[in-house]
């Protein structure tokens, strides 16, 4: 099969309060487009399974997991508290929720390097690439993309995977993992100034780090079709990928709340092709897209049903 889609009805149990913009209604607006547009059926879709907490560990302190797994445990049932590490809604159900949401994104790697798929879409929740190795913030637990990329490094001896990040906020917790790491490589397209406040320019890493804050005034779609187009594809030249991984987050979608980027469907569309022929040039095709941010119901449905035709 080209493409999968991994999701789980589970994934609506983490609560994170009323009139909170993560909501559960963000995967069931992309489920019914999907649906509707024939776009995920019961041959295409396959449920996740829940990562173990050594998988979390491949990235995140042990430490911080047991304190999400006892901050979850005390939190009320609507999802009206915060982690204490920053910005991030629980209740008790979020722990739990958060490993499915890594796992699926291992099942989703594991499909791709078992030759059981060519790409995988990760229709999961909560996100996941603001989350550090010590604190969870920006609606995210655990990050699930830097955990499948390690774990694809680990289980199937992939020396280099390749991260791009178009949500419209810095994936600083991705950065934060792989800045060290040089069998690791990170671009992300931002809008700055916004939340977090960091992926300036010259926050390299070792080099494997290529940042492209956005301002106010600017052309988003111009910047971020260029960022794509030229630097990723040039720099993919020397890396040369085993694996491609996308942080999806459709945020960046004209008339989202959280964000001022002007892309369309069709860029999204335009987007995904660009990174799938990086992954058909070195890495045999193999893609794991992972759902991030996007907070228009409407606008993130149709984004993602976009994405999802052109993996196909």
């Amino acid at each position: 099969m080209n493409t999968i889609l991994i999701t789980n009805k589970r994934y609506a149990n983490h609560l994170t309060g009323p009139g909170h913009p993560e909501s559960p209604r963000r995967l069931a607006a992309i489920m019914q487009k999907l649906q509707s547009e024939g776009l995920m059926t019961e041959e295409n879709t396959r449920p996740p399974r829940k990562a173990t907490v050594d998988e979390i560990a491949l990235c995140h302190d042990v430490e911080y997991v047991a304190l999400v797994k006892r901050e979850c445990e005390g939190s009320l049932e609507d999802g009206s508290m915060q982690l204490s590490t920053g910005d991030a809604q629980i209740c008790p159900a979020s722990y739990e929720t958060a490993l499915w949401s890594a796992g699926g994104v291992l099942e989703g790697v594991d499909a791709v390097m078992e030759g059981r798929a060519k790409n995988a879409f990760c229709i999961i929740r909560p996100p996941g690439h603001h989350a550090s190795r010590s604190a969870g913030e920006g609606f995210c637990l655990f990050n699930n993309i830097a955990i499948g990329a390690r774990y694809a490094q680990e289980k199937y001896d992939v020396e280099r995977v390749a991260i791009v990040d178009w949500d419209v906020h810095h994936g600083n917790g991705t950065q934060n993992i792989f800045e060290r790491d040089p069998t690791a490589y990170y671009l992300s397209t931002h809008q700055t100034p916004s939340y977090p406040g960091t992926g300036m320019a010259e926050e390299t890493g070792v080099g494997n780090i290529r940042n492209f804050p956005i301002t106010y005034g600017s052309n988003p779609r111009k910047e971020v079709l260029h960022a794509f187009c030229e630097t990723f594809v040039e720099d993919m030249e020397l890396f040369r990928p085993e694996l491609v991984m996308i942080s999806a987050g459709f945020d960046g979608r004209e008339g989202d709340p959280l964000g001022f980027f002007n892309l369309t469907d069709a860029d999204f569309a335009e987007l995904t092709k660009i990174v799938m022929k990086v992954a058909e040039q070195y890495a045999h095709g193999r893609l794991i897209s992972i759902l991030e941010g996007g907070y228009n119901l409407e606008g993130l449905a149709k984004a993602a049903a976009a994405h999802v035709k052109a993996l196909y």
